[in-house]
């Protein structure tokens, strides 16, 4: 393996992903022709700032951090294999969605990167939703670009291009104002039908024009002028100047012209990175907050405020089920007992904490013995929540053991999903597979099993999204080296980025499925029927406390 993954790195068969994401910037590389070996990484930490009541990140510290991030791939892979490499067959760029980056006619930011955190988008994102017809959060591209025309900001008559984070680095890097579909479904609505920007909501927007102040009015006469180019999977999307290799490596070992996928947003690399981008398969992603995505065979029927409209990296439509809190509140009751077992004086690992308690909750009662647990601790639109309240309530007929108290605690982290996925279910939405990943998941069968419960489909772990997002941008990387080097004959039938991941990323992967028990389901369907109607509990506490 040591000689032909130098081989392969002398040579530049390999695809290099690097992804900004909210506190790491990490840079993966794979093996072009075998994706799913990972030759090296490399990343660097870097955080948000709050000024002037906005969350932002210094375009300096994005460079800085691209470039610590780069040199610290180059020398894992110089210790592994004494190779430095100096090219690749195909790179590509992922980030944090949404947001907003604007800038003048001579390619100037013309006011801080809003990221996705700013909710001061709540009229412009009511107006958008209103006037569409279709769901538009607080965070997308389109809610901050309308907000700063209705608040009149000064820098709006100068707007030349908005863009994302990923579509603004690969700019610089290659010189094309481009974005992959998944992450412009984050700027404004996509028409799948076309994978681009929606054709009617565009005109429904420029309507909305003649209603705009003459000081915070647009410079052009449509919208989409201002936005970026949108590229399939597997479409060319520019190559590395020599300006952006200077940009990325300063030391000059860095060659010029290696070819780019599209720059896509961490959404799209999570479906890639779990293998999910066919119709009737979703993701779980369980971490400080929690959301599922599922791809859809058809458009929903009716506007859902707990629902996002996105699309996968070759614009096939997905919905987002979205929660701001996710498991953070059940690590806070595993440090607890994990203090109890010390002042017993038998200390335990952070693992064998959550291994412990894991296991006792199957042993609990299918709905939780009549415990509810609310992991609120910040607000939860889903829910109706502006502000969070962690809460553990029980009646007094409830049976509180252990085991019911842990289980209670696991349903809670999926229980505002759950509320969003019950929308899906009554829009008749099918789904065959749901991949989850997050560290919850690390006790083999047992979160795994509650969510299968939770959502009435099976659900499969596995180890192959060690690197997450940045591994997902370097597959789409090799995927468009992929579709470059197929002939025009099997172009003509397709090399489907579907059949790229089941055949070339994912044959030999390790993957662990639990099918939903029968017990489980009702018994967390009892579960989310007191936890829908003790919201109101959790909507006294935050007026109360």
């Amino acid at each position: 393996m040591t000689d032909a993954a130098a081989e392969a790195l002398r040579a530049g068969r390999t695809a290099l992903g690097i992804e900004l994401g909210s506190t790491r910037i990490k840079a993966c590389l794979v093996d072009a022709d075998d994706p799913a070996t990972v030759l090296a990484v490399g990343s660097h930490a870097w955080e948000n700032r709050y000024e002037d009541g906005l969350w932002t990140y210094a375009l300096d510290d994005v460079w800085s951090g691209l470039q610590a991030a780069y040199a610290d791939l180059v020398a894992d892979a110089r210790e592994r294999y004494g190779v430095a490499p100096d090219t690749f067959g195909a790179m590509g760029v992922s980030a944090m969605m949404h947001g907003y980056l604007a800038f003048d006619e001579a390619g100037e930011l013309l006011a801080p990167f809003r990221t996705w955190r700013n909710t001061n988008t709540g009229a412009a994102a009511a107006e958008l939703t209103e006037a569409f017809g279709v769901n538009i959060p607080l965070r997308w591209s389109i809610a901050h670009l309308h907000q700063v025309v209705l608040d009149g900001e000064a820098h709006v008559p100068g707007i030349r291009f908005v863009t994302t984070l990923a579509g603004y680095v690969h700019w610089k890097l290659t010189g094309e104002k481009v974005l992959g579909v998944g992450d412009a479904s984050g700027m404004f609505p996509i028409d799948s039908a076309t994978a681009d920007y929606d054709a009617d909501l565009l005109a429904r927007y420029d309507a909305l024009r003649p209603a705009q102040g003459p000081v915070g009015r647009l410079p052009v006469d449509h919208v989409a002028d201002l936005l970026p180019d949108v590229r399939v999977a597997g479409a060319p999307s520019g190559a590395l100047t020599a300006e952006g290799a200077a940009l990325l490596d300063p030391s000059g070992t860095l060659h010029p012209g290696i070819p780019f996928c599209a720059p896509e947003g961490d959404a799209g690399t999570g479906m890639v990175a779990t293998n999910t981008v066919a119709p009737r398969t979703g993701n779980v992603s369980a971490g400080t907050s929690i959301f599922a995505m599922v791809v859809l065979e058809r458009p929903l029927e009716r506007v859902h405020h707990e629902l996002d409209l996105v699309t996968t990296p070759v614009g096939d439509p997905v919905a987002m089920v979205h929660c701001n809190n996710g498991a953070s509140e059940l690590a806070a009751w595993a440090g607890m007992f994990a203090r109890f077992a010390e002042a017993a004086g038998a200390p335990l690992t952070d693992d064998a904490v959550y291994e412990t308690l894991f296991r006792e909750a199957l042993d609990g009662e299918p709905d939780g013995g009549g415990l509810l647990a609310y992991n609120h601790l910040a607000g939860e639109p889903i829910a109706g929540l502006t502000e969070g309240r962690p809460l553990f309530v029980r009646t007094p007929d409830s049976r509180l053991t252990l085991a019911n108290a842990i289980r209670a605690q696991l349903y809670g982290v999926f229980g505002t999903l759950a509320l969003g996925m019950r929308v899906l279910d009554d829009e008749g939405v099918g789904l065959d597979r749901m991949f989850a990943h997050g560290g919850m998941f690390r006790t083999a069968g047992v979160a795994q099993r509650f969510l299968a419960g939770a959502l009435g489909a099976p659900v499969s772990v596995g180890d192959t999204a060690s690197e997450g997002g940045a591994w997902g941008i370097a597959v789409l990387a090799a995927y468009a080296r992929a579709v470059e080097e197929t002939d025009a004959a099997a172009a003509a039938s397709g090399i489907s980025l579907a059949s790229f991941l089941d055949d070339r990323v994912f044959a030999g992967a390790a993957i662990a499925t639990a099918e939903p028990d029968p017990a489980d389901v009702a018994g967390f369907a009892a579960y989310l029927d007191r936890y829908r109607a003790g919201l109101a509990v959790e909507a006294a506490a935050v007026s109360a406390l």
